[in-house]
Formats: structure tokens, sequence, C-alpha cells
């Protein structure tokens, strides 16, 4: 077979599987082979990112009469009633009490069993920001505010006013690589397609199926799927004069090689009796999850991050209508993977936090909300310090000492502090926090609490 027909067959082969190829660059490799250390545990962090921005003020609610009036009055038609609020009572409300929107009896109950906690009004920022501050333009502020791509990029990347071609989990996976040396995995594994996020500057992530590893379609190992498998390996383990197809052959023999392992273990993982809600992506995503830590010693593994999303969150439109399904969704789902992580033995072991775009107005636009800055975020897992408010919930008052415009919330507490807070707890030295999270150093607490060390 010659040159161009090889490349003419592994182009063909490959458009079904370079998206799961990214596992670990030979350089990772190497790098973990010569480091030193080690885990004895067995520790991961679940990212759940809502995807458009999620309108958190309405997942959780002040139901103190004074708090709820000044609420009802900003939200408008888009308040939720207080008869229909889930009662959650926090340790630390400071005489106020709240609810959760009445979708999300799952979150509600973790909440208050101690295993879920509110991080409120968390957002990119580069330093303090007060309303004076911000109007005067005195100090840094992470750029394009209120536009998706951009403060998505900000909540993976934590890159302040720079750009930067790594995300925060990625960077992880680079100061713990020598604390992973055998590995055969990637630390940072992708149910829902390449992010930055999980981007290091070295490590790679390995980007997989909702369901399991997906590999390349036609090969098998019996008949002709078998021997087009052979024939596919021949032409990826041939000698190649260019760098270029060098680096093609390998990335397409680490997508079969790695697909081989993941599905091979995931068929031998034990079923979950944790039922997970049906038709749901998320949910399906987060089974998936699940059964991969169920199989993590078969896999040789001790630290993980798994990146899943769901979508639907930008509602400028028919927030009312779709709002109750989309949080109904999100609690169903993490309720059933807390349920299966307590089945496994691992709750202890594995903590859970969202992640979106933005926070959204309080404002109404008249059938939704718009984009907005600080929201709140929740944490689940049997290490979090639960049943507790972390940061500060703001008065849900337009025209407060936090509102920029509309019920637009400059940020208590930054992405920098959240992540270096979950980082800490994973793993990393307290040396490397600058290094995952760069603008901790311009804030005074650089640990939010709310994570058992």
């Amino acid at each position: 077979m010659n040159h161009m027909t090889r490349r003419r067959f592994m182009k063909a082969l490959g458009a079904g599987g370079l998206a799961y190829a990214v596992g670990r660059s030979p350089g990772t490799v190497w790098a973990q082979a010569a480091g030193v250390g080690g885990f004895s545990d067995y520790k991961a962090l679940v990212c759940v990112f809502l995807l458009g921005g999620n309108d958190s003020w309405s997942m959780v609610v002040p139901r103190s009469e004074a708090e709820y009036a000044a609420y009802a009055e900003s939200r408008q038609n888009l308040a939720i009633p207080l008869d229909q609020l889930l009662p959650i009572n926090a340790v630390n409300g400071h005489g106020v009490l709240y609810g959760m929107h009445p979708a999300m009896p799952g979150l509600a109950d973790l909440f208050e069993s101690s295993r879920c906690a509110v991080v409120a009004n968390v957002g990119p920022l580069i330093v303090p920001t007060t309303l004076e501050q911000y109007a005067a333009g005195a100090v840094p502020l992470p750029p394009q505010l209120f536009s998706h791509n951009d403060q998505q990029g900000q909540w993976h990347s934590l890159r302040g006013e720079a750009t930067s071609s790594s995300g925060w989990a990625g960077r992880i996976a680079d100061v713990l690589a020598s604390q992973v040396p055998s590995q055969p995995l990637a630390l940072n594994v992708s149910l829902s397609g390449s992010t930055l996020f999980q981007a290091g500057a070295v490590a790679t992530p390995y980007v997989m199926g909702a369901e399991g590893a997906t590999t390349f379609n036609g090969l098998g190992s019996g008949g002709a799927a078998a021997a087009r498998r052979a024939a596919f390996e021949s032409v990826v383990n041939a000698t190649y004069g260019s760098v270029y197809e060098r680096g093609f052959a390998d990335v397409q023999k680490r997508a079969l090689r790695y697909a081989d392992l993941v599905n091979a273990a995931l068929a031998a993982a034990p079923p979950l009796a944790a039922p997970f809600p049906g038709g749901s992506q998320l949910a399906t995503q987060l089974q998936t999850v699940a059964r991969m830590i169920a199989v993590r010693e078969r896999l040789g593994m001790s630290r993980q991050v798994f990146f899943v999303a769901t979508g639907g969150f930008d509602t400028h439109d028919n927030q009312l209508e779709d709002q109750p399904g989309l949080l109904g969704d999100v609690s169903a789902s993490l309720a059933a993977f807390h349920a299966a992580t307590v089945e496994l033995g691992v709750a202890s072991n594995v903590t859970t936090f969202t992640q979106s775009d933005f926070g959204r107005t309080l404002t109404s636009n008249g059938d939704g909300s718009d984009h907005a800055w600080g929201g709140i975020q929740l944490v689940i897992g049997d290490a979090v310090k639960g049943r507790s408010f972390y940061g500060s919930y703001p008065v849900l008052t337009i025209g407060g000492p936090e509102d920029v415009g509309g019920g637009r919330f400059i940020p208590a507490v930054s992405a920098d502090q959240y992540a270096a807070t979950l980082s800490r707890w994973f793993g990393v030295d307290e040396s490397q926090i600058p290094t995952i999270a760069p603008s901790i150093g311009n804030f005074a607490e650089t640990d939010l609490g709310f994570l058992m060390t």
C-alpha cells in the first residue's frame, strides 16, 4: 500500500475516531514516568457545566418576608411563588430562610443532609471589585463581560485579561503529572467533547462518548471486521518519513488502544442499583462517569477530573416554561449520581460542582432574563461541608450595592477562589495553587472552606 493509499485509508477510518483519540501525549507519558511521588487514595472532581448561563436566582431563593418581598419585586413575573419553594435550612443563613426551586427536590434533600453547599454570587474576577471601582474603570475586569464564549472561557481557564491555551483542570493534570506516573489514562476525561477546561500545557485530556469510548467504525474481532482492524493496524504501524504522518498515525493508535482499554473495563463494571433518569443527556453522562469510577482500580486510576455538560440555559424566552425541566433534570441527575457514589463507597472521594457561563439579570425582559455576571453554584459530595452558604448572597434589589445595571451582580467571590478550593482538596500542593488559579493572590481568602481537609 503506497503512502497516498495509506493516507486515504487513515482519513476514511479516522473521521470517526480522531475526536476520541486524545489520551496522553508522548511527552506527558515520559514526564509521568520520570516523576516521583504518588497518591495512596482515590479522588475525583466532576464538573457539571450548565451551558447558556443558568438563571440561578430562581434556583436558590430567600424565603424570609423582607428578603422575599425584595426578590419578588425585582423578579416581577419570573418570581417563584413563596409557597412553592422547597424549604432548606442553612446552618449559616444569618437569620435569612431560603428555598430551592420546586423542581429540585433531589438537591434540596442533599442540602438538608449536609451533602450539598451553595456558593453564592461567584463569578470571574481579577481583583475584588466594588460598584464604584467598576463604574470608574479603576480595576481590571474580565474582558467581554456578559458574552457567552468569553465568559465560558473565563470559567474554563481563569485567564483574566491574558490569553490562555490551557484550562485550570488541564493545569491540575500538568502539576500532578509526577504524582500519577502509572495511570494508563489521562487524568482529565470529558464526556462532552473537547474543552479548554481540560487542556493542559503538556497533559492532554481523553475525550469519550456519553455512554463509553467511541472507537472506529467497521473494526471488530471477527471475520471481515478483524481483517479490517489488522489492515488498519498495519497502516498506522508503518514507518513514515513525515512528522505529520507519524503524528497522525500515533493519534490513531492511541485512539484504538484507549478505546479498547476503556470499553473492556466498562464491560466488567458491576451494574448500578441507583436509578438514573431516563432520556436525560446529563444523566447518561453521569451514569457513565459512575461506571468509570467503579472500574478505577481496574484502570489503575488515583486521580480523575470528569467534565460533563448540558445545555438550554440561555433563557431569554420561555423561562417559566423551560427552566423547571432544566433544573429538574440537573437535580434528578445529580441526586442519582450521588446515590451511585454512595453505592460504590466513594461518596467522600468524589466532589461534584457546577459551573455556568454567567448568572442572569434579576429583572425580567418580559419572557425571560438576560446575560449577567455573578450567580450561584452548587457543590455536592460527602466531603462537602454542606447545609451551608459560602460567598455572600446579595440583597436582591435592583440598584443595590453590587448591581451594575438590571440586576447584574458583581461577584462577591471569584472563580479563582472556587477553583483553588476544589484544587487544594484534590491534592494540588499549596505552592502550585497560583498556577491553577492565576489571580488567587489578589484575594485575601484563598480557600472558601466548603470542603473537608
